[in-house]
C-alpha cells in the first residue's frame, strides 16, 4: 500500500514533546476567525499580493460557485465524456468504490483524534472514510444526475454537522484539520446549489468548517506549534493552506481567501511556492523541499499544490504560472525522479543540500517510497499542456502511467488513498490541445562566466533552437539547434558584454514564433555606485546611471568620509535603504565599499538584502563573538552558505571590504586581501528572488544591533572582481 502522511506521525523533531491537542468551539474562540495574516503579518488590512481575476482580465467580484476543484463546466464536460475513453476507465472506479454506494451508512463522532493524547484512541478513519464517501456520491451526482446520490452526500454533511465539536490528538490534529478540512469543503462546494441541501442544514456545515476546521488551521500557519517555521515539512502547511482556501471560497469569506494567498506567495513557511519549490535546477527543474526527505511526502506535496493551484484557478488566481511556473517545476522534478528510465533504474536528477533548523542536512534525493503513484497528475499534465500548450513530459508520463486514477478507498497502484480526492481521470483529463505555444520563461544568468539558459517547453515540439544577438531584437545568430530534453544550455567563451537570447521550437506544424527575449552580461559591469557625496537630504544617488538610488532613513546623515564625503549610521535607527529587487537577475556578483566600525557589536551587518528572516545575504561586522562572514540563505539561518574571515572587523579606522561570488566560489577581501573562502555555495543573488528589504547597516532579524559608524563608496559589479581588481578599488 502506497505511504501516506497519516501512516507517518513519527517523524517529528524529538525535541518537540507529543503535546496533547484538543481543539473545539472553545478552544481557540475563533481568534482571528474574522481576519486573517493579513499582507504585514499584523492582522490589519493590507494590500493583497495578487488579485482574482477571470481568465480573460476582467477582474471577479464574489466568489464563483461552483469554484473549487470543479466548477459547472468542469462537470458539463464530464457528463459529456464519462462514457468514453479514458474517462469511462476513472467513472467506473468511482462507481464500484463502496464510498459512492447509497447504502453508505455515516459514522460521526463528536470529537475527532489523530494522532495519541494518552487518553482518547485515533478515530480519525471515521472521518475520512465519511468525506471521501460525501465527496463520491457529490461527483457521482453530477456526472450522472441521479438526485439519490446528491441526498446520500448532504446526509452524509449533516450527520457530521450535527455532531463534530472538535479534532484532537496530538500533533497530527492539523494534519486531519488540514486534508480532510479541505476535502470536505470541496463536497460541500459541489452540493452547496441542490435543492435538497435545506438552506439552515447548509449554513450549520458552513459553520462547522468556520468553527471546528478553521481554527487549527489558521494557529498551526502562525505558531507551528511553537516551533521555528522551517520545523515543519511542505506538506503540513500546505494541507492548511488548502483548507483556508477551500472555506474561504466554501464560505464567501475574502479575508481567509487573502490569508491563503498572501502566505502561499510569502517567503517564511515552507507551504509558500517558494520554499516548497526549494531550488530551480537547470531546466527548470525544481526540487521538492521534501525530496531529501522521501518520496511519499515529495509527491503528497504535489497533489496538495497542485489542489491548491486548482481552486485558485477557478476563482481567477493563477498560482499555477507564479513565479514563471515555479510549481511546474517542481512537479516536473518529482516526476522525473519517480518515474523508471530503464529496467529498474529510476531517473536521476540534479540535487543541492538541504538543511533547517533540525540539522537534517540532506545530501542526497531519498529513495524512500520512490515510485509513488499518487493520483495527482492528471490535473497537473492537463492544466499545463492541454490549457496552456506548454511541454510536460515526466508529468505527463506519470500521468499516462497511474491512468485511470481512483479514488479515496481504491488501495493499489492508483490509489486515491485518502490524503487525495481522486479520480482525476475522470475530473481532470481534457481533449488534447489543438497546438502548442512558443517557448517561453526564458532566463539567463551569467554563472562562473557562462550564460546559463532555461525555459519552458511547448506541447508537440520535437527540439529547439537557441539563438542569440548583441542588440535587443536582432539579428540573432544560432548557438545550437536539435536541443531536447534538458531545456537548458550553457553558452560559454563568450567576450566581455551583453547579449540577447531568444528560443524557437520545430513541431509537427512548423517552427513557432520566438520566446520572450532574455538579457545576459557577460564580464563586470558596475550595477550600483553610491558615492555618497551628497551634503543634505535623504537621497544617494547612484551614479551607474541604472538608477538604483539609496534612501536614508531614521539615524542616518550625511559627514566626512574616506573619498568625499559618506553616510554616518547611528547604531540605533540609521540605515540606507536600496529598491526592491535590486539583484533578481543578478548571478556572479560583487559587492564592496569603505566602513568605518565604532563600536564592535555582535551580529551589527554592513548590509544585508532580503525579504526577511528566511531570504537574505548579508555580510556581518562580527557574527556572534566571532569573525566577520558573509552568508546567503533561501531557508532561514540553518540553511546559510557561509564565508568566514578570521577576524571580525577592526574598529576606529576605515576598512574596505568586499565579498565576491563566481560560480559555486564566494570570497571575501577585507582591504583587498583574501580572508575568507568557500568553494561549495550554490546560491547566488537572483535565488533570493525579488527582495523587498535591501539594506546597508541593518539586519532581517529585528533583535540585531544596527550598525554604528559609516559608510563610503558602496559598489556592485555583475560579475565576480579578481582580487586585482579588488585591491585597486581602495585607490579609485
Amino acid at each position: 500500500m502506497t505511504e501516506t502522511v497519516e501512516n507517518v506521525i513519527e517523524d517529528m523533531d524529538a525535541d518537540l514533546s507529543r503535546r496533547t491537542f484538543l481543539y473545539s468551539l472553545g478552544a481557540l474562540a475563533l481568534a482571528g476567525c474574522g481576519g486573517g495574516l493579513g499582507g504585514d503579518g499584523q492582522g490589519g488590512a493590507s494590500p493583497r499580493l495578487g488579485g482574482r481575476v477571470l481568465q480573460g482580465g476582467a477582474p471577479l467580484g464574489g466568489f464563483v460557485h461552483p469554484g473549487l476543484l470543479h466548477t459547472d463546466a468542469d462537470f458539463t464536460r464530464m457528463a459529456a465524456k464519462y462514457t468514453t475513453s479514458p474517462w469511462n476507465a476513472s467513472w467506473n472506479l468511482l462507481i464500484n468504490n463502496s464510498h459512492a454506494s447509497l447504502g453508505y451508512t455515516p459514522r460521526p463522532v463528536p470529537v475527532v483524534y489523530r494522532g495519541s493524547d494518552g487518553v482518547h484512541s485515533e478515530n480519525y478513519t471515521l472521518l475520512y472514510n465519511d468525506v471521501a464517501a460525501a465527496y463520491a456520491c457529490a461527483l457521482r451526482w453530477k456526472v450522472s444526475g441521479n438526485p439519490d446520490y446528491a441526498d446520500k452526500a448532504v446526509a452524509i454533511m449533516n450527520a457530521w454537522s450535527g455532531v463534530l465539536t472538535g479534532i484532537g490528538g496530538d500533533t497530527n490534529a492539523a494534519l486531519a484539520a488540514g486534508i480532510y478540512g479541505y476535502e470536505f469543503a470541496n463536497a460541500a462546494e459541489i452540493m452547496r446549489g441542490y435543492s435538497g441541501w435545506a438552506a439552515a442544514d447548509f449554513a450549520r456545515f458552513q459553520n462547522m468548517m468556520l468553527t471546528v476546521f478553521y481554527p487549527i488551521n489558521h494557529d498551526f500557519l502562525i505558531r507551528h506549534n511553537g516551533t521555528e517555521i522551517t520545523h515543519y515539512w511542505a506538506n503540513w502547511d500546505l494541507c492548511n493552506l488548502a483548507s483556508i482556501l477551500a472555506i474561504g471560497v466554501l464560505c464567501d469569506d475574502q479575508a481567509k481567501w487573502d490569508e491563503a494567498i498572501n502566505y502561499l506567495k510569502g517567503e517564511s513557511g515552507n507551504g509558500g511556492i517558494g520554499q516548497a519549490v526549494y531550488f530551480l535546477h537547470p531546466g527548470y527543474l525544481g526540487q521538492w523541499q521534501e525530496t531529501g526527505r522521501d518520496q511519499g511526502h515529495a509527491t503528497l506535496g504535489i497533489a496538495l499544490l497542485g489542489a491548491i493551484c486548482e481552486m485558485a484557478w477557478n476563482q481567477g488566481e493563477d498560482l499555477y504560472g507564479y513565479d514563471n511556473n515555479r510549481f511546474l517545476a517542481g512537479a516536473e522534478y518529482v516526476a522525473k525522479s519517480n518515474l523508471i528510465e530503464s529496467g529498474t533504474s529510476y531517473y536521476t536528477v540534479p540535487y543541492v543540500t538541504y538543511d533547517n533548523v533540525d540539522n537534517v542536512n540532506q545530501t542526497v534525493l531519498g529513495t524512500g517510497g520512490q515510485g509513488t503513484a499518487r493520483p495527482c497528475w492528471a490535473l497537473v499534465y492537463n492544466h499545463y499542456v492541454n490549457r496552456k500548450g506548454l511541454a510536460a513530459p515526466y508529468s505527463k508520463q506519470f500521468a499516462q502511467l497511474v491512468q485511470p486514477e481512483g479514488g479515496g478507498g481504491n488501495y493499489g497502484p492508483n490509489s486515491g488513498g485518502y490524503d487525495q480526492l481522486g479520480y482525476g481521470t475522470l475530473t481532470c483529463t481534457r481533449d488534447p490541445i489543438a497546438g502548442g505555444v512558443p517557448p517561453s520563461g526564458l532566463t539567463a544568468y551569467t554563472v562562473a562566466g557562462a550564460v546559463q539558459l532555461s525555459w519552458w517547453g511547448s506541447a508537440y515540439a520535437t527540439s529547439y533552437r537557441l539563438m542569440r544577438a548583441t542588440t535587443p531584437g536582432g539579428p540573432y545568430s544560432t548557438v545550437a539547434s536539435g536541443i531536447g530534453d534538458l531545456l537548458a544550455y550553457s553558452d560559454s567563451g563568450l567576450a566581455a558584454g551583453t547579449y540577447y537570447y531568444v528560443v524557437t521550437a520545430s513541431t509537427p506544424s512548423g517552427v513557432t514564433a520566438k520566446s520572450n527575449e532574455a538579457k545576459a552580461v557577460v564580464g563586470t559591469q558596475l550595477h550600483t555606485y553610491l558615492a555618497f557625496n551628497e551634503l543634505s537630504g535623504t537621497t544617494a544617488a547612484d551614479t551607474s546611471g541604472l538608477g538604483h538610488t539609496g534612501t536614508l532613513t531614521g539615524g542616518a546623515s550625511w559627514v566626512a568620509g574616506k573619498k568625499g564625503n559618506a553616510v554616518s549610521l547611528d547604531g540605533g535607527s540609521g540605515y540606507v535603504s536600496l529598491p526592491a529587487g535590486i539583484m533578481s537577475d543578478v548571478a556572479d556578483a560583487t559587492i564592496a565599499c569603505w566602513v568605518y566600525w565604532n563600536a564592535s557589536q555582535n551580529w551589527a551587518r554592513v548590509f544585508d538584502f532580503g525579504s526577511g528572516t528566511g531570504h537574505y545575504m548579508m555580510l556581518t561586522a562580527r557574527a556572534g563573538n566571532g569573525p566577520a562572514r558573509f552568508a546567503i540563505t533561501v531557508n532561514g539561518g540553518s540553511n546559510e552558505q557561509n564565508i568566514a574571515s578570521n577576524a571580525p572587523l577592526p574598529t576606529g579606522q576605515w576598512v574596505h571590504v568586499a565579498v565576491t561570488l563566481s560560480g559555486s566560489t564566494g570570497t571575501l577581501y577585507v582591504n583587498g586581501v583574501q580572508v575568507g573562502i568557500n568553494t561549495g555555495m550554490f546560491l547566488a543573488p537572483f535565488r533570493l528572488q525579488n527582495t523587498t528589504r535591501n539594506w546597508i547597516g541593518r539586519s532581517q532579524f529585528a533583535s540585531d544591533p544596527y550598525f554604528n559608524g559609516k559608510v563610503d563608496e558602496f559598489r556592485i559589479y555583475r560579475g565576480a572582481l579578481s582580487a586585482t581588481e579588488v585591491a585597486a578599488l581602495m585607490t579609485a
